[in-house]
């Protein structure tokens, strides 16, 4: 059987960020986030007895980074239906991969999705938020719809995402500014590994449950500027952590200082703006809609910006019905 899913990439507000478990992707907190309409994964996956090996193609490219792991996560999807038919698999992005705008959030939950499918499965939210979070941690978040809560949780049953408000609860925008479509030199999975040499790391996770519950109710009560200082605050925690792991983790260029220096001046004179960012280069601007066309005006002034992507919250991933092959 084939099937084909689609599934957003995320962004987080409270950002997850070290693991208690690194086998099975045990965050080391929860983190919330909201699914993006504009940075997609498309995939199809066909289980056949004519294969001898798994094919699999990641945007035309045969050859990639993440083929290795795709394996390892077609492994799962057998074992638990106990079938051994390799899989062609047909994965299409519509962003670029490995800069910081969690592809592989996306890619796995748009995989889980579709594999298991495929695999004749019929697994419930809950179940594929849980499976592909095996595959990427933050695959988890872009499972349910639009803004998400991951419950870390200590055991392979009790880490899964929820969702906390559907896609069409609140017109937050969220503006990637991508400053360069370089790869990032340290991928996110090393990265995690040096979350606990920070000397902060320790008082993070120790106020890190009050910072949620803080961030769900600027959520609940639609309160723009409590919500945005708040996500503006973690990124910038998040990254200091980065800087002060050993050895350091520098994701930021020269770029996204500029960008995010000039969102204190355009505040300032009026318009309302908080940026957050990922483990990459590229810096996130979110507003409320009516202050778009003010923002991208802005924007598109600046001679390090280089695209400009424009995302509202989005369903989670779904099936549908066009498939890659």
């Amino acid at each position: 059987m084939k099937a084909t899913a689609v599934a957003p990439s995320n962004i987080a507000f409270i950002k997850y960020w070290g693991k208690t478990d690194e086998a099975i992707n045990i965050p080391a907190n929860g983190s919330i986030s909201m699914n993006l309409d504009s940075l997609l994964t498309t995939t199809t996956v066909e289980f056949s007895a004519d294969l001898s090996k798994d094919d699999i193609v990641i945007d035309n490219l045969k050859k990639n980074d993440q083929i290795t792991r795709v394996v390892q996560h077609l492994d799962r999807i057998r074992k638990i239906v106990h079938i051994i038919y390799r899989a062609r698999v047909k994965s299409q992005n519509n962003f670029p991969q490995s800069t910081g705008l969690s592809s592989s959030a996306s890619g796995f939950a748009a995989l889980t999705l579709a594999a298991s499918q495929a695999a004749g499965l019929r697994l419930s939210q809950k179940e594929l938020s849980l499976l592909s979070r095996l595959g990427s941690g933050s695959a988890c978040r872009s499972i349910p719809d639009g803004f998400v809560e991951w419950h870390g949780g200590k055991t392979d049953s009790t880490s899964f995402a929820v969702s906390l408000h559907p896609a069409d609860y609140w017109d937050i925008v969220d503006m990637v500014v991508i400053v360069s479509s370089s790869k990032k030199e340290v991928p996110t999975s090393e990265g995690q590994k040096r979350a606990y040499s920070s000397p902060f790391f320790i008082s993070r996770i120790a106020g890190i449950n009050n910072k949620i519950d803080k961030l769900k109710n600027s959520l609940r009560e639609k309160d723009f500027v409590s919500f945005g200082e708040i996500v503006e605050s973690e990124a910038l925690e998040l990254h200091a952590i980065m800087l002060t792991s050993r050895p350091p983790l520098v994701y930021l260029l020269p770029e996204t200082l500029k960008i995010i220096k000039l969102v204190e001046i355009w505040r300032k004179k009026g318009t309302p703006v908080y940026f957050t960012l990922n483990t990459g280069q590229d810096i996130h601007l979110l507003c409320r809609q009516k202050n778009v066309r003010q923002l991208q005006t802005l924007v598109k002034k600046e001679a390090a910006v280089k695209k400009v992507i424009i995302n509202r919250p989005a369903r989670g991933a779904r099936l549908i019905s066009s498939h890659l092959f």
